[in-house]
């Protein structure tokens, strides 16, 4: 199955460039291009791609808004294309819905790898990036127990948890004693239950829930952080 894609960036080269090395993969094709947010929208309305990248910084309509349209009209996922060193909204578009993020400055491999993980139902986030994130905008102390957790059972609390933690179905599954089937079911019932899109919402809403504090050891020693790709789509 071809994977369609829209490439959206305000700066033509980088457009054009990314657009070129997606084109060329058999599996790929770029159904459009788009100068601004707005552009991508009306693009993703009239091609109906798999996946979308996006600057973050666009004129007229940003990359974040876009997203957020996108993600409320369509299947459509997105790929945020950032600078991690100097943008402030990467957070924000995690609550948009974004699927993934890249450096501007991503290798030809990893900008094709990306767009194939993102267009298979999985998350793209690189642990640092997950750190970062996660600790910039959880700190302050400890937080008040959220009662957006009391949906959660039990054993989803635990799955969450591990999920936050960085961890893959195979792992939660041998984490937990259970089969891979029944943490695929608990994994869909958290994302069902919280309403968040993907795995990567999951990692945020355990630090901004309280579940896990920024900085604790995950699995493995480290600061908490989301595998890259995140495994599993449920």
């Amino acid at each position: 199955m071809t994977i369609r894609v829209v490439v959206a960036d305000d700066q033509e080269l980088v457009r054009s460039g990314f657009a070129m090395i997606l084109d060329a993969q058999p599996d790929i094709e770029v159904v459009a291009e788009a100068g601004d947010g707005a552009e991508a929208v009306e693009a993703v309305r009239r091609f109906a791609p798999d996946v979308a990248l996006l600057d973050i910084r666009m004129p007229r309509t940003d990359g974040i808004e876009a997203c957020r349209a996108i993600g409320a009209e369509s299947g459509c996922r997105t790929v945020m294309l950032t600078t991690f060193d100097t943008d402030a909204y990467v957070y924000e578009a995690l609550h948009a819905g974004a699927s993934g993020f890249l450096l501007k400055d991503v290798r030809r491999d990893d900008l094709v790898h990306a767009v194939r993980v993102v267009a298979a139902g999985d998350s793209l986030l690189a642990p640092s990036v997950a750190r970062r994130l996660v600790e910039q905008y959880t700190a302050g102390g400890p937080r008040r127990s959220d009662p957006r957790l009391e949906v959660l059972t039990g054993r989803e609390r635990e799955t969450l948890l591990l999920l936050a933690r960085g961890l893959s179905n195979a792992e939660i599954a041998a984490e937990l004693v259970v089969s891979d089937h029944t943490v695929k079911t608990h994994v869909g019932n958290v994302l069902a239950k919280l309403g968040l899109r993907d795995r990567i919402q999951a990692v945020i809403c355990a630090y901004e829930t309280g579940l896990v504090a920024a900085g604790s050891p995950p699995h493995g020693g480290g600061a908490g952080t989301a595998a890259s790709p995140v495994p599993g789509r449920n």
